[in-house]
């Protein structure tokens, strides 16, 4: 799907991954709506773009996710392209894993996006078709001691975002998974529990970078992009 002309919606857009997609969207000709719960900086951005929409939205809450596809319907028409990037870490030893941190890591990395996607879904049905990229994690495809809780929550994630592709290819609806490593972000020091120590052999990716993986799956339909490491200097 070329990127220029359609709708797309970015939860978790105030910072970081989410707020480079939606300027690098915004770049390529893009109407933009911007989903996520600090509304000045969804605003601060919303100002740097052109004819961007701003929804206020905790995705843990369904009706507010509802909200967020009835607000850009309202404005544009449509959603042709739903970016599910709202999430959080969870950096703790699973024998120190509190059960309501796990809940809410789930919640708000799961339960968000499956709500966004059940909401778009009959959105894209009745415009003959859409774009979904789920934003996973590398920690979901490597075994890494002290980050089971998050990557727990992002395998559930892509076991969805797999299924949901089958089901939804009848309705030319595409699901791809987008795999970010360690990224310089301020996503580690707002962590739901446990801390970050940084460091290893790989250095941090851009935000940048994962924006430019995300709307080359919109752009492509292929099922997963996952980012190369690249070797700390």
């Amino acid at each position: 799907m070329e990127i220029a002309g359609r709708v797309v919606v970015v939860t978790g857009a105030s910072s970081g991954i989410g707020a480079a997609t939606a300027r690098l969207a915004a770049a390529r000709g893009a109407r933009v709506v911007l989903a996520a719960r600090r509304v000045p900086r969804l605003e601060e951005l919303a100002a740097e773009l052109p004819d961007a929409l701003v929804v206020p939205a905790d995705v843990r809450e369904p009706e507010q996710v509802h909200d967020v596809i009835r607000s850009a319907v309202d404005r544009y028409g449509t959603v042709d392209v739903l970016i599910n990037n709202a999430g959080q870490g969870l950096h703790v030893p699973i024998e120190d894993i509190k059960l309501d941190d796990f809940a809410a890591v789930m919640e708000l990395n799961v339960y968000g996006a499956l709500a966004a996607m059940q909401a778009v879904l009959p959105v894209m049905r009745a415009g003959g078709g859409g774009a979904i990229v789920n934003v996973s994690s590398g920690t979901s495809r490597a075994v890494i001691p002290g980050v089971g809780g998050y990557a727990a929550s992002k395998s559930a994630l892509n076991m969805l975002s797999q299924v949901a592709r089958a089901e939804f290819a009848p309705d030319n609806i595409v699901v791809s998974l987008v795999y970010p490593s360690v990224t310089a972000t301020e996503f580690h020091s707002v962590l739901r529990a446990g801390t970050y120590a940084g460091g290893g052999r790989f250095a941090p990716q851009r935000a940048e970078q994962v924006a430019e993986a995300i709307l080359r799956a919109v752009d492509t339909g292929e099922p997963e992009v996952v980012l190369a490491h690249t070797p700390a200097s």
